[in-house]
C-alpha cells in the first residue's frame, strides 16, 4: 500500500507539474480530516507520511498537564509515563492512532482534500506562469463558448477566456479555431479559467507590428501609443530614432507587404499610422488626420483639452463616422478634443465680447482667465491607451508619408492665432486692458463687430489706433 502511494503521488506530480512536497502536505491533511470524520473526536491529530517507505501515520496530540479537563487533549503526568521517559508538565506527547477502522466515508473526505489541494496548486502555478505574461501575444484552440464568452485551450491544461468585449465584431469563431490572443491578465481566485486574453486590445496591434516590423525590434522605430476600435478602426503612433529611416514607410513596408499581413490578421480593420511628436499641438494635428487643421490651442476653461479648428468642409472628416476619428485621437493623444469651425469659434469669440462689453457697461468687472502656457507633453506608451493614414490599400483615407510631409504645421502665426505682441507701434497698457477684455489674438480685432469693441470704455478714443494697426498687419499679406 505504502508503495502504491508514493507512486501516486509521484504521478500526479508529474502530469499537474506540481511539487511532491505540497501533493504530500495535501495527503496528510486529508488523513487528519478523515480521522477526525471517523473518530467524531475534538483530539488534536497529526498526520506524518514517510518519503522513505510511503508509510502514512496519525498521531494523537496531548500536553502534559497535573489535572484533566479535558480528556481528549490532556492526559496526565502518570499516563504520560506509558509512552515517554520522565514526561514533564506542559509537554507535547504523540500518540499513534489506529487508522485501519477508516472506512469509505472517511476515504471519501481525504479524497475531497486532496482534490481540493491539488485544484489550488494548479491555480497557483498558471497564475504564477501568466501573470507576469501580460502583454505577451500566444496562440490557443477554440475549445468551447460560455454565455457568449469564448474558451480558448493554450496547452499543458491550461484554458484560457476571451470575454465578449473583448472580441473583435469583424470576426466569428468556430471550434477547433486557431486564434491569436494577447494576455491581458491572470486571477487565481476566479471560478473561470484563470488567464485573460483579448483581441480587441490596443496591445495585440503593437505586438504584430513588432512581431512583422523588423526595425521595431531592433529599436530604431518606436511604437509610442495605439488605440483601437476592434474590427472597425485603429490608430498607431510611431517615431524613428533614426532621422534616417522614416517611421510609417517602415511600418507600411514595400508596396504595403507589412501592414497588409496585419490587416489580415485584424480580419480587415482599417489601420492609420501616426507620426509621433513631442509637441502636442502637432501630435493633435498628425493624429487627425486626414482632415486638414487650421490651428489647434489648449482649451483656457478645461484642463488638458484642445480646441481643434477646421473650415466647414473639413468638419466632417475630422470628427470621422460616428464621431470615430476625434475619439480614435483622444485615446492616442491622451487629451480632450473639441472639434470647431471658424465659424463657429467667431461667433463664441463675439458672445464673449458682448457679454463682457454688458457686464463693462454695468460697472462689473469679469475676472480674468489667464492662459496657460502651452507645455511640451509627452504621450504615455499603451502598456498599453491609443495619423497619417493607413497602407496603401484603403481608399482616399490612406495617407502616404509624403502626404504626411504636407500637414499644416502648428504655428503662431496661422490663420486667427497671431498674437497681439506683433503689432507694432501697440502701447503695452493698451494690450493689458484688450486682454482684460478677452482679446488675445490681432484676428480677434479683426472679426470682432466694431460696435463691440468701442464698448470698452478705458480704450474708446484709442480704438481707431489700435484697428488700424491691426488692419496694417493684416494688409501685409495681401499684397
Amino acid at each position: 500500500m505504502s508503495s502504491e502511494l508514493l507512486h501516486a503521488i509521484e504521478q500526479v506530480s508529474r502530469e499537474k507539474n506540481i511539487d511532491q512536497e505540497v501533493i504530500i502536505s495535501a495527503v496528510e491533511d486529508a488523513i487528519v480530516a478523515a480521522s477526525k470524520k471517523m473518530f467524531k473526536s475534538s483530539e488534536n491529530f497529526r498526520a506524518r507520511f514517510n518519503r522513505t517507505s510511503g508509510d502514512l501515520e496519525v498521531w494523537t496530540i496531548k500536553e502534559v498537564v497535573d489535572e484533566v479537563t479535558h480528556s481528549k487533549r490532556e492526559i496526565t503526568k502518570d499516563e504520560a509515563k506509558l509512552f515517554y521517559d520522565n514526561p514533564e508538565v506542559g509537554d507535547q506527547i504523540e500518540i499513534m492512532a489506529d487508522t485501519s477502522k477508516l472506512g469509505r466515508i472517511a476515504a471519501h473526505a481525504a479524497k475531497q482534500v486532496i482534490l481540493q489541494k491539488v485544484r489550488d496548486a494548479e491555480k497557483e502555478n498558471t497564475f504564477s506562469e501568466f501573470a507576469n505574461r501580460v502583454g505577451e501575444v500566444i496562440t490557443g484552440v477554440v475549445r468551447r463558448f460560455e454565455r457568449g464568452n469564448v474558451i480558448l485551450d493554450l496547452g499543458n491544461n491550461t484554458e484560457a477566456i476571451m470575454y465578449k468585449e473583448e472580441q473583435s465584431r469583424a470576426e466569428r469563431y468556430s471550434v477547433n479555431d486557431r486564434v491569436r490572443v494577447v494576455i491581458i491578465g491572470a486571477d487565481k481566485s476566479s471560478k473561470e479559467p484563470q488567464v485573460k486574453v483579448s483581441r480587441a486590445d490596443a496591445r495585440l496591434l503593437m505586438k504584430l507590428f513588432e512581431m512583422e516590423v523588423p526595425e521595431i525590434y531592433d529599436g530604431t522605430v518606436v511604437l509610442k501609443n495605439a488605440a483601437r476600435e476592434a474590427g472597425d478602426r485603429s490608430k498607431i503612433a510611431v517615431y524613428s530614432t533614426d532621422p534616417d529611416v522614416d517611421p510609417i514607410g517602415a511600418c507600411v513596408g514595400m508596396g504595403g507587404a507589412r501592414v497588409k499581413s496585419i490587416i489580415r490578421e485584424l480580419k480587415g480593420e482599417r489601420l492609420d499610422i501616426v507620426r509621433y511628436s513631442d509637441d502636442v499641438i502637432q501630435f493633435a494635428i498628425n493624429a487627425l488626420s486626414p482632415a486638414r487643421i487650421n490651428r489647434v490651442f489648449m482649451s483656457e476653461t478645461q484642463p488638458k483639452t484642445l480646441e481643434v479648428i477646421v473650415d466647414e468642409d473639413q468638419l466632417s472628416l475630422a470628427i470621422g463616422k460616428k464621431g470615430q476619428n476625434v475619439r480614435l485621437a483622444s485615446k492616442l493623444l491622451g487629451w480632450a478634443v473639441e472639434i470647431k469651425t471658424e465659424e463657429q469659434k467667431r461667433q463664441e469669440a463675439q458672445a464673449q465680447m458682448e457679454r463682457m462689453a454688458e457686464l463693462a457697461a454695468q460697472g462689473i468687472d469679469e475676472p480674468v482667465v489667464a492662459v496657460p502656457a502651452v507645455p511640451e507633453v509627452e504621450s504615455e506608451p499603451v502598456e498599453v491607451e491609443p495619423v497619417p493614414m493607413a497602407p496603401a490599400a484603403h481608399e482616399e483615407e490612406v495617407v502616404t508619408a509624403e502626404m504626411l510631409e504636407q500637414a499644416p504645421e502648428a504655428s503662431e502665426e496661422a490663420p486667427g492665432g497671431v498674437p497681439l505682441d506683433y503689432l507694432e507701434g501697440l502701447d503695452p497698457e493698451y494690450k493689458r486692458l484688450l486682454e482684460v477684455y478677452g482679446i488675445y489674438y490681432i484676428e480677434d480685432l479683426l472679426y470682432t463687430p466694431r460696435e463691440v469693441l468701442d464698448e470698452i470704455p478705458e480704450l474708446r478714443e484709442h480704438m481707431n489706433l489700435i484697428v488700424g494697426l491691426a488692419q496694417d498687419y493684416a494688409g501685409q499679406f495681401e499684397e
